[in-house]
């Protein structure tokens, strides 16, 4: 199968499961929705400017998992295991991965992909080398390579050079396959801090 239909395909692929999974998901979704609001004041979603494809600026939603204006307090944008700023509902979320499931809707939009590297924040990408600037030429993901390698118990050298290595062998077998994996990777909690316990910026 050439490249070409390929990425036809994946795009076809990435919509169509990503307007069932928010179909069926609606109901939970408000249910989500509803316990978030009761357990701490702010809105239902967090939403933060990303890099996408090429560059494009675009803002990615995620469920809140942390009290409002918590960049202001604590590590700021780095997330430590025990983070004072997340909240109860917060937590499960995170645990879960639920508070990801948002970025579908980026995905229907056609700015993100179900698997790719995950979007970057801007002050990220002004750093990235010229190889590094490689992961923006394809729409950022949901699920990635990286998570199955280490996830945040990589580097983010690392992270981002493994990225390059999905673009460069990138095929819809694996995708399929980094979907499945990560399933079992985010229910199994392994690599979701740092090996200090922390999401560490850039």
């Amino acid at each position: 199968m050439n490249d070409s239909l390929q990425k036809v395909l994946k795009r076809q692929f990435d919509f169509w499961v990503a307007l069932i999974v928010l179909i069926v998901l609606a109901v939970p979704f408000l249910v989500v929705a509803i316990l978030i609001k009761l357990d701490s004041k702010g809105s239902v979603f967090f939403l933060q400017e990303r890099v996408g494809k090429d560059g494009a600026i675009f803002k990615m939603r995620k469920f809140r998992t942390m009290i409002e204006d918590a960049v202001h307090l604590g590590r700021g944008i780095e997330v430590e295991k025990d983070d004072f700023r997340i909240t109860r509902i917060g937590n499960v979320l995170r645990r879960l991965g639920i508070d990801e499931l948002p970025q579908l809707f980026h995905v229907l939009k056609g700015e993100m992909s179900l698997v790719g590297p995950r979007p970057a924040l801007p002050h990220q990408v002004v750093q990235y080398s010229a190889q590094e600037r490689k992961r923006l030429s394809v729409k950022p993901g949901i699920a990635n390579m990286a998570m199955l390698k280490g996830w945040n118990t990589l580097s983010w050298k690392e992270r981002i050079q493994w990225d390059i290595w999905y673009i460069e062998h990138w095929n819809l077998l694996l995708d399929m396959k980094i979907l499945l994996y990560t399933f079992f990777i985010v229910l199994s909690g392994k690599g979701q801090y740092g090996p200090e316990g922390v999401v560490k910026d850039y």
